[in-house]
């Protein structure tokens, strides 16, 4: 058996180089790929999905998974292996290798027509493109079958075990929750001042001064970097290369810094990753949901708390002598203000889950027939009105604003309020295992709460679901009440209610 075990790690290993060779030709797509050059890049992409798909849905991948099933008393980790392998080998089996390289081809446009799209806020051109790439989903869902709901299946993808059914309840119970504090915040006499934020700042201090941060929370950059893209985010090739990107306004301060903040949560866990695990397809992390736990914990939980601007905002005004009258109270109460927008990446903490329960209903809609791509533009923009009391005055700050939908990566954003949810759970175990973890912050030393982070759940990669590590780490399953709670807390001490 240990034989047999060695020479499944080796096979799993050749999909693992296949993956990140993948990766890292999607990375340069995504960074400095000269435009002439993306419809050949697609057609590479294309080719090596199909020789990952040959190695995932071959005999020797079938006669692994039949020899392991058959053992009882696996350890957890190769149980998982055997587990996820087998997952991936049913899934990717009942979709025709044609088929899977035609959607990467066309992902890899739509990817481009998306970002020329965006560029010139005009949804038609991106229209033909979505429509198939919704198309192809609704295909694979054919192929997977479904029992409930058709999204079910796409949610499965990034939160093993998430339904439809799990997630109308938690997100109904956080929508109302939202919409009753956000209501006493607005008849608040507290009105800050977050124009302090948008007068004009230059690219290389803020580069600068995300730098110094992502230092702090030790980002390791001896297996990482720092680089721009249209739309901020982390890739890993393995756990000592994982790469993040972000993207400066010169009239919006905040977007680079935090976005720098979330990507750099992001790529911690993924480099925290024990060396044991590479080669059984577990060295990763569990799940989406889990993974925004990270980015956000960092994002928010940390980077948005006034601890933590005890410790950087002196920095911060070396950097930026702008601040230099702005005392920490105004400049923390700017930063939390609460102000229903458009940009779910530029969202306050508060309203950010309303962005993504209406890309949710609008996805589930989608998926189960309910509404075309045609539609969406519409239906959009009702949705801003009717939950924020916005609306988009064109396609870039409207339907446009994400690139998900262009890879293909419907049922991710519920992924980001899980993550939300998540977060403040395990901050309820911080609390009661590190007594002085504001105090830490405070000091600057984010390396205790790391180390907790690390221990806790970086360590275990994919070992665990989900639903088992959280109830793992905190002793119970997910529950909303925790995020709920601390919102109220923070926001009614911000806006003194």
């Amino acid at each position: 058996m240990e034989e047999k075990l060695l020479e499944f790690k080796e096979y799993l290993k050749r999909i693992e180089y296949m993956n990140s060779t993948t990766s890292v030709l999607y990375w340069d797509m995504r960074v400095g790929i000269p435009n002439k050059a993306i419809l050949y890049r697609g057609e590479v992409l294309g080719y090596l999905s199909g020789e990952t798909y040959k190695l995932q849905t071959s005999d020797t991948m079938k006669g692994f998974i039949e020899y392991f099933s058959s053992i009882k008393n696996l350890d957890k980790v190769t149980e998982s292996m055997v587990k996820n392998a087998k997952k991936d080998y049913d899934q990717t089996k009942k979709i025709p290798e044609k088929r899977y390289v035609e959607y990467t081809v066309l992902v890899s446009r739509a990817e481009a027509a998306w970002e020329e799209a965006k560029s010139k806020s005009d949804f038609n051109i991106f229209k033909p493109f979505l429509k198939q790439v919704v198309d192809f989903n609704k295909e694979f869902i054919d192929y997977w079958g479904y029992t409930d709901n058709k999204y079910d299946t796409l949610l499965d993808i990034y939160e093993p075990g998430i339904t439809v059914a799990k997630l109308d309840k938690v997100f109904g119970g956080l929508r109302d929750a939202i919409v009753e504090l956000l209501g006493k915040i607005q008849k608040s006499e507290v009105k800050p001042d977050s124009s302090i934020f948008t007068t004009g700042f230059s690219k290389e201090k803020q580069e600068a001064f995300g730098l110094f941060v992502l230092n702090k929370m030790e980002y390791d950059f001896q297996a990482g970097r720092l680089d721009e893209s249209v739309h901020p985010f982390t890739i890993e090739f393995c756990n000592t290369d994982v790469r993040i990107t972000t993207h400066y306004h010169e009239n919006d301060l905040k977007s680079a810094l935090f976005g720098s903040i979330h990507e750099g949560g992001h790529a911690i866990y993924e480099q925290d990753i024990p060396d044991s695990l590479q080669g059984t397809m577990l060295g990763h992390g569990v799940s989406m949901g889990i993974h925004e736990s990270q980015s956000r914990f960092y994002e928010n939980i940390l980077g948005r708390s006034k601890s933590f601007w005890e410790y950087f905002y002196p920095e911060f005004k070396k950097t930026f002598p702008e601040f230099k009258d702005i005392s920490l109270d105004d400049f923390y109460i700017a930063m939390n203000e609460v102000l229903p927008s458009l940009i779910r990446i530029e969202a306050d903490e508060l309203t950010y889950s309303l962005h993504i329960i209406i890309r949710y209903e609008i996805e589930k809609e989608l998926i189960n027939g309910e509404i075309e791509v045609d539609d969406l533009p519409k239906v959009w923009n009702a949705k801003y009105k009717e939950y924020l009391g916005v609306e988009p005055k064109d396609d870039g700050e409207g339907v446009l604003q994400d690139m998900h939908w262009s890879g293909g990566s419907f049922g991710y954003f519920p992924s980001y309020a899980l993550g939300n949810l998540y977060g403040a759970q395990f901050l309820g175990k911080i609390l009661k295992d590190i007594p002085d973890f504001y105090k830490e912050i405070e000091s600057g030393n984010l390396s205790s709460i790391h180390a907790w982070l690390k221990e806790n759940i970086h360590k275990h990669g994919a070992v665990y679901t989900p639903s088992e590590l959280i109830k793992m780490v905190t002793g119970e399953e997910l529950n909303e009440k925790y995020f709920i709670e601390y919102l109220n807390k923070k926001y009614s001490d911000i806006y003194k209610f």
